[in-house]
């Protein structure tokens, strides 16, 4: 694989971990009660970027009975496993 082609695949997969840790934080204002606009077309982006990522793995581990959710981790490793085999080809 071309280095140029790593390289952006690898910066690919950087920002999707950033967008699904954007989601994180705001999900977590909002639980807060802190006031984040729906309307924003940044957080629009991001939630949408990150739900998208996050539906499958939703449906395959629900939340636990505490209302924790596991899915950002999951799609967290699996980026991060996906970026190491990118690096190592």
């Amino acid at each position: 694989m071309p280095v140029m082609v790593k390289i952006v695949l690898g910066r690919i997969i950087w920002l999707l971990m950033l967008v699904i840790l954007a989601g994180v934080v705001i999900s977590w204002l909002r639980a807060f009660r802190v006031r984040v606009s729906y309307y924003n077309p940044l957080v629009r982006a991001i939630e949408g970027i990150s739900e998208t990522m996050l539906r499958p793995i939703r449906r395959s581990f629900p939340t636990t009975g505490g209302g924790l959710d596991f899915a950002p981790m999951i799609a967290l490793i699996v980026l991060a496993i996906l970026q190491g085999i990118i690096a190592r080809l």
